[in-house]
């Protein structure tokens, strides 16, 4: 016999919590973080703005709650990562700098925050900054050496800006331009050839 739902507050305020959630994340993906206004929010959730302040306590503890939510970096699974690093002989970093690289393209929630991250202060942001680097200290550089802590400052400093590039290419192919030095980065082609370019560099910066 099927468990009966039992109805009630606390069911019904969770429900209504994470209905106010998905609102934060439909809006972010479409308008960004400016468009995360009270009104807005419930309108899209099909809620008075009174449930916002009842459920969370301020759209500010909203927001704060729906990004905590997402995990964006943890989503890198080292274990995937460990599969790939045998079947492919790539390191575990080139590996997570090539999955960043593909996996930004199209996560249209991301490119927002990372816009945002660098657009406001705001101490849940600021969290994200700081579980990217639990990930990638967490990354071995391959499976028999030492762990990214212990790499040379060379190897980390061409890691930084190897992903800031990664970043930087993906949001303005997204938001302004189709080509980067000449290079047509809505191509396959094109992202093809970046990509090698990443694991070249990463390649010689790990040999140092």
């Amino acid at each position: 016999m099927p468990r009966k739902v039992v109805q009630g507050p606390i069911r019904d305020k969770e429900r209504t919590k994470q209905k106010l959630m998905n609102a934060v994340g439909k809006i972010l993906k479409t308008e960004g973080y400016l468009g995360l206004k009270v009104s807005k929010i419930s309108a899209v959730a099909g809620f008075d703005k009174k449930l916002i302040y009842t459920c969370f306590g301020s759209t500010d503890k909203l927001i704060d709650e729906y990004i905590r939510s997402q995990d964006y970096w943890r989503k890198i699974d080292e274990k995937q990562i460990e599969a790939n690093f045998s079947a492919s002989g790539k390191t575990p970093a080139e590996i997570a700098l090539l999955s960043q690289f593909e996996g930004l393209k199209t996560n249209k929630e991301l490119q927002k925050i990372i816009i945002w991250q660098i657009s406001e202060k705001r101490s849940v942001l600021r969290n994200l900054f700081e579980q990217r680097e639990k990930v990638f200290q967490g990354l071995k550089s391959s499976a028999k050496e030492l762990d990214f802590s212990q790499q040379s400052e060379e190897f980390k400093t061409t890691l930084a800006i190897l992903l800031a590039g990664i970043h930087y290419l993906n949001l303005c192919t997204v938001h302004n331009s189709t080509t980067f030095c000449g290079i047509n980065l809505k191509s396959k082609e094109g992202r093809m050839k970046i990509e090698k370019a990443i694991l070249d560099i990463a390649d010689f910066a790990h040999q140092r």
